[in-house]
């Protein structure tokens, strides 16, 4: 399996995760964590996940975009990372927030140093691997 054995592309890809990670993180904790100290205990936590999830897209779809800047338009950059990012984001949402509210026992999305970080690594090797597939196959990388 010649294909996934290429050092050079699983050191690009893992860049690449990091600013999605990050940007991703920024968003969907500060929904989760708005939530936990001042929303309403009787919202449902399917409507926390979107909502942390949408916030972590538009964070981290922000942050990808002001690095594309560097080589492009503004309209090109915004372009480029929705179309090479959406879906490596939503799995790394979905992944760390499933992974949040198995760990904080399934009644809650909650965020707890406890268990943030093994939820956002989980987050973060599903979205790895589907980015170094998309950049081996596709030759497809948001940064340089």
């Amino acid at each position: 399996m010649k294909f996934w054995q290429c050092r050079h592309t699983w050191k690009k890809s893992a860049k690449n995760t990091l600013v999605c990670l990050l940007g991703c993180a920024i968003g969907d904790n500060a929904v989760i964590l708005a939530f936990q100290f001042y929303g309403n205990p009787s919202v449902k936590i399917v409507l926390v996940m979107i909502l942390a999830m949408l916030a972590g897209l538009c964070t981290s779809m922000g942050l990808e975009t002001l690095i594309l800047l560097k080589q492009m338009s503004l309209i090109r950059a915004i372009k480029v990372a929705f179309g090479m990012s959406i879906i490596s984001m939503l799995m790394m949402e979905a992944a760390a927030n499933l992974a949040s509210i198995i760990f904080a026992g399934g009644n809650r999305l909650a965020l707890s140093f406890v268990y943030i970080l093994p939820a956002w690594l989980i987050g973060y090797v599903v979205a790895w691997a589907y980015n170094y597939f998309q950049l081996k196959k596709h030759g497809r990388s948001c940064h340089g």
